[in-house]
């Protein structure tokens, strides 16, 4: 060991000269703090797992649950959100699959989520867990009703499954006048709100109300598993965001016509909309289940099949200009 330290310190000195003492101070410094830093987190995991053996504790997994649909629980709530980002453009011609029913996809995509909360839910044999799950499929499926009915309104207006069509269809001459959100705004507003609904964020985390149910489908869940639940929730809120940048504020489209379209102003845009759900967690306090319910099925799901068919007549008009 100690020749081969020898050699590195001949060649150091070869190469860099008199700046190779700082340098190899600093290696040295680096060869001992950076060992240290990464054992600190193995010694916190052989702790836990040490004192929980002596303890004779059975582990995170509940002794009366399915193990097998417990643990793909976990995996079955991520998938989806990851593998929506397919069909995504982030710029042109910038997409994994460039598929004409892209729009399709995202809706299949967007509406399996549901299955890993409600086996999480039922797998976890705990009265919270099941509850917090019927809470949170009913909320989705709910509020997916509304986000389906509002992209068929941007189906109408570009005439189009295909994602990258549906940007291109919103470019003009005219920036940022030509996206969709101004003839659809009422959909815009009614897809990113069922959105946030849809990812269990606030003000619409009934599935995790802690004064209630503890932490809902996730209750028995620790370690890797609640991580994922927690990857998932956080994935969901960047597609939302991703999502309604693409179908409602022109994806990847510049909002001035001096300025060329990139794929950064559709990480501005994405940007904006994270912020808004954080905004609504810090500001508007938790819904009641029932004013949940009610907002999804007599506002929502009624405003969106008026204005499917207040696009399609108005469409049929000359004062159509998208």
């Amino acid at each position: 060991m100690m020749e081969l330290l020898q050699t590195i310190q001949q060649m150091g000195q070869g190469l860099l000269g008199a700046a190779w003492l700082p340098v190899w101070t600093v290696v040295k410094i680096l060869a001992i703090v950076l060992p240290i830093m990464g054992s600190v987190a193995y010694l916190t995991l052989a702790e836990r797992k040490i004192l929980g053996w002596m303890q004779v504790r059975p582990g995170p997994v509940p002794a009366n649950s399915s193990k097998f649909l417990f643990l793909a629980a976990p995996v079955l709530a991520l998938a989806p959100a990851l593998a929506a980002w397919a069909v995504i453009p982030f710029d042109d011609g910038m997409v994994l699959a460039d598929v004409n029913a892209g729009l399709l996809y995202i809706l299949a995509m967007t509406s399996l989520g549901v299955y890993g909360i409600i086996i999480a839910g039922w797998a976890s044999n705990s009265k919270y867990a099941f509850i917090g799950a019927l809470r949170s499929s009913a909320q989705i499926v709910s509020y997916e009703l509304a986000m389906g009915f509002a992209l068929v309104c941007v189906l109408l207006a570009a005439q189009s499954m295909n994602m990258g069509d549906i940007v291109r269809g919103q470019q003009s001459q005219y920036g940022l006048f030509g996206w969709y959100f101004i003839p659809l705004f009422p959909m815009f507003v009614v897809y990113f709100i069922a959105g946030v609904a849809e990812t269990n964020r606030a003000p619409f985390d009934l599935a995790e109300d802690e004064s209630a149910i503890v932490a809902g489908f996730h209750t028995e869940y620790s370690g890797m598993g609640f991580a994922l639940f927690f990857l998932a929730e956080y994935a969901n809120m960047i597609l939302i965001s991703a999502l309604t940048s693409v179908m409602f504020l022109g994806g990847w489209l510049s909002p001035v016509p001096f300025l060329p379209d990139s794929l950064i102003w559709l990480l501005a845009k994405m940007s904006l909309f994270l912020f808004l759900f954080l905004w609504f967690r810090a500001t508007f306090p938790r819904y009641r289940y029932d004013q949940l319910m009610r907002l999804g099925w007599k506002v929502f799901i009624p405003l969106t099949l008026v204005w499917v068919a207040v696009v399609a007549a108005w469409m049929q008009t000359p004062l159509w200009l998208w």
